[in-house]
C-alpha cells in the first residue's frame, strides 16, 4: 500500500550560534566605544566633520546631558525632525542613553502631518533642522505649537539652544547610574508608518528589538571593524538608523553620511573619497546611480557589499551593482517597520541566481510562515499565502493604539504583514503582491486610504480611488480616478498637485489623474482595485514598467 508523503509546510526559522544581544543600546555603545576607541565612527561629508568612537561618545554624553538639563527622563518622547545630519545620529544615541524615547519624523512631512504625530506621541521635547530645501521646519513648527500642549521645548539645529545641549557638562557617574535603571525591554523609539485609517500608527520599538535586527543584519554582511557604511537612505526610516547605524556600531564600523537627502553624485563621491566598503539604497537609488553621466568617474573599487531594499528589487538592477559597482556580496533585504525592519535576507555565499531573484532566507532568531489568508492555516511550500514573522524583532505595538496592534499582531505574537509571498523547498522567500492595496514609491509605504481621504475635502470630488501603477523609477507611481460633482470641470493632475502641496508630503500626490463617471465594482459592492490598474497600465501605456522582473 503506497502512501502520500506530506506536503512540507511554508515555515522556517532562524538558527545561530551568535545569541541575541542583551544590553541596551547604550552599553551596547559603550563596550564599542571601549574596544574600538581610535577608531573612525562618524564621517559626515556635508560638513567634513569626523569622529572617532571615543570623540563621539563625548558628544553623545553631552546632548544626553543636555536633554536631562531640559528635564527629559525615561520614558519621554523626544521627536526629531530633520534630513540625515551627524546631530541626528548624536540625537538617536543619546536618548538611548537616557531612555527618552526617540520618535522619527518623516522630513518630507507637512503642517497637519506635523501636528498629528506631536499630539499622538505626546512629544515633549522636539529637536528639529531650521529648514531644508523648500522645507521651513521652524515656520511649520511655530504654527502648530499652539495647538500642540504637551510640547515644552523645541531645539533648532544650529541656533543657539542646540548649541547650549551639545555642550552640556557631562557627569559620567549618573549617567552610569540610569543606565542601570534601563532594561532592554524598553521601549526606546516610535517610527510612524502611514496609515490605512487615514492617519499614521506608531510602531513601537525597543533597544532589544533595534539592537539586534542591526547587529544580525551586519552579522549578515560580515561587519567589522574594518568596515565603512555609506548611508544615503534616510535615518528617519529604520533602513537609516537601524540597518545603518545600529549595525555600524555594534561592529565598531564607520557611519559615513553621503549628504543630508539622497544625491547620486554625492553618494558616489562619498563611496571613493571615503573608500566605504559597503553602500545602502533603495532601487530607486541605485538606479540614479548606475545611470548618473560620471558613474565612471568615481573609484568604487572599495566596495564589498551593501544592501537593496525598501521596495521591490528590480533583477536586472541588481545583477548591474554586482557587475558595475563590485558590490559582490551585495544582500537583499525584506522587512517592515514594525519588525525592526528585517525578517529575511540573502547571504554573501548565496547564488547570484538567489541573489537577485529573491528576498532571501529568515533571519537569525526569527521565524517565518506563509498562511492562508482565509484559514490562517500554514500553506505547503510553493504555495502562495501571506507573510507572517514572530521573534525578537516584533515591534511591542503601535503607540496608544491596542485595538490596531491587535488586528496586526495575533495572540501568539505573529506579525501578519499583509504582504503575499511564497516560499520555495530551500526556504527562500519571493514577495508576490499585498493583500491590501499600499504602494510602495521608491521605498516609501503609501496607504491610498490617506491620500483619498484628504482628496475628499477638495469641494469638487464626489470620490476619489488611488491605486499604484508600475514606474521603472520608483518602483510604483500613484495614480488617482475621481469622480467629480455634478457640474464640476475635470480635474487634471496640475491642479490636484496644486491643491494638495504643502498638505500633502510630496511623495503622496498622485502623479497620473483619471477622471471616470464610475469605478469597476464587484456584484457586492466592492471596488475592484486590481481591474482599475490593470485598465491604467494600458490607459497610460506602461506596459514595459509592469513587465520588469523583481525578487
Amino acid at each position: 500500500m503506497s502512501t502520500v508523503a506530506p506536503a512540507v509546510p511554508s515555515y522556517a526559522s532562524g538558527t545561530s550560534d551568535v545569541p541575541l544581544l542583551g544590553d541596551t543600546i547604550g552599553d551596547n555603545f559603550d563596550r564599542t566605544v571601549a574596544a574600538f576607541g581610535d577608531r573612525e565612527a562618524l564621517a559626515d561629508c556635508a560638513t567634513g566633520k569626523r569622529w572617532t568612537y571615543t570623540e563621539l561618545a563625548v558628544d553623545v554624553d553631552a546632548v544626553a546631558f543636555g536633554l536631562l538639563g531640559l528635564g527629559v527622563g525615561k520614558g519621554d518622547r523626544v521627536g526629531i525632525w530633520s534630513p540625515n545630519c551627524a546631530e541626528w545620529t548624536l540625537v538617536q544615541y543619546a536618548t538611548a542613553k537616557i531612555g527618552a524615547i526617540l520618535v522619527n519624523i518623516n522630513p518630507s512631512y507637512r503642517v497637519h502631518e506635523l501636528k498629528f504625530v506631536l499630539n499622538q506621541a505626546g512629544i515633549r521635547t522636539l529637536v528639529a533642522a531650521p529648514s531644508f530645501k523648500t522645507s521651513d521646519y521652524a515656520g511649520m513648527i511655530e504654527e502648530v505649537r499652539p495647538e500642540c500642549p504637551a510640547l515644552e521645548d523645541v531645539i533648532l539645529m544650529g541656533h543657539e539652544e542646540w548649541t547650549a545641549l551639545a555642550s552640556a557638562a557631562v557627569d559620567a557617574e549618573r549617567l552610569a547610574e540610569i543606565g542601570r535603571t534601563l532594561t532592554a525591554d524598553d521601549p526606546i523609539n516610535i517610527q510612524y508608518t502611514s496609515g490605512t485609517t487615514g492617519f499614521p500608527k506608531g510602531a513601537t520599538l525597543s533597544h532589544h528589538n533595534i539592537l539586534n535586527n542591526g547587529f544580525f543584519v551586519g552579522e549578515l554582511c560580515n561587519y567589522t571593524e574594518a568596515d565603512r557604511i555609506c548611508i544615503p537612505v534616510p535615518f528617519y526610516h529604520c533602513f537609516g538608523m537601524v540597518m545603518g547605524n545600529l549595525a555600524a556600531t555594534s561592529h565598531g564600523s564607520c557611519m559615513v553620511i553621503p549628504a543630508p537627502a539622497f544625491d547620486p553624485e554625492a553618494t558616489l563621491k562619498a563611496v571613493a573619497d571615503e573608500r566605504c566598503t559597503s553602500l545602502y539604497g533603495v532601487p530607486t537609488m541605485f538606479i540614479a546611480e548606475l545611470s548618473h553621466p560620471k558613474f565612471d568617474d568615481y573609484d568604487l573599487s572599495s566596495l564589498r557589499t551593501g544592501i537593496m531594499a525598501g521596495s521591490p528589487c528590480p533583477v536586472e538592477v541588481m545583477k548591474q551593482v554586482i557587475d558595475r559597482m563590485g558590490m559582490t556580496e551585495v544582500s537583499i533585504c525584506y522587512g517592515m517597520t514594525e519588525t525592526s525592519p528585517v525578517s529575511t535576507q540573502t547571504r554573501a555565499d548565496d547564488s547570484v541566481e538567489r541573489r537577485v531573484s529573491t528576498v532571501g532566507r529568515v533571519g537569525p532568531h526569527i521565524e517565518v510562515k506563509i498562511v492562508d489568508p482565509e484559514t490562517g492555516l500554514t500553506v505547503p511550500r510553493g504555495v502562495p499565502g501571506e507573510f507572517c514573522t514572530r521573534g525578537y524583532s516584533v515591534m511591542l505595538g503601535y503607540w496608544e493604539q491596542p485595538d490596531k496592534t491587535a488586528e496586526a499582531i495575533d495572540r501568539a505574537r505573529w506579525m501578519h504583514t499583509g504582504d503575499l509571498a511564497i516560499m520555495d523547498s530551500d526556504g527562500y522567500l519571493n514577495i508576490t503582491g499585498r493583500i491590501k492595496d499600499m504602494v510602495i514609491r521608491g521605498g516609501e509605504n503609501i496607504y491610498p486610504r490617506e491620500i483619498e481621504e484628504f482628496l475628499y475635502t477638495h469641494p469638487d470630488i464626489l470620490d476619489a480611488q488611488v491605486i499604484g501603477v508600475p514606474d521603472e523609477r520608483y518602483g510604483e507611481e500613484l495614480m488617482v480616478w475621481i469622480r467629480m460633482r455634478e457640474g464640476a470641470e475635470p480635474l487634471t493632475a496640475e491642479a490636484v498637485r496644486e491643491f494638495a502641496t504643502g498638505k500633502l508630503a510630496h511623495y503622496k500626490i498622485p502623479r497620473y489623474v483619471h477622471v471616470v463617471d464610475e469605478f469597476p465594482m464587484t456584484v457586492t459592492g466592492k471596488i475592484r482595485k486590481v481591474e482599475m490598474r490593470a485598465k491604467s497600465v494600458e490607459l497610460l501605456g506602461l506596459e514595459d514598467a509592469a513587465n520588469i522582473k523583481h525578487a
